[in-house]
């Protein structure tokens, strides 16, 4: 769980920080903003969905011995 707040508060600033340096004349840009840290947030759990799914697997497999 530390880990993925981690991620994701890593992710949120660099989001930040590209909604400011892409803003140009205005004061943010909130629409890449945005779009980068659903990015963020849905790879997290993608990744997270991956890792569990390997583990059942993985766990049914060598239990057969």
């Amino acid at each position: 769980m530390t880990r993925l707040v981690l991620s994701l508060l890593f992710f949120l600033a660099l989001a930040v920080g590209v909604g400011f340096l892409l803003s140009g004349d205005d004061y943010f840009d909130w629409p890449i903003a945005t779009a980068l840290f659903a990015f963020a947030v849905v790879g997290e759990l993608l990744r997270s969905w991956l890792r569990r799914r390997s583990g059942k697997n993985s766990a049914r497999q060598s239990s057969g011995i």
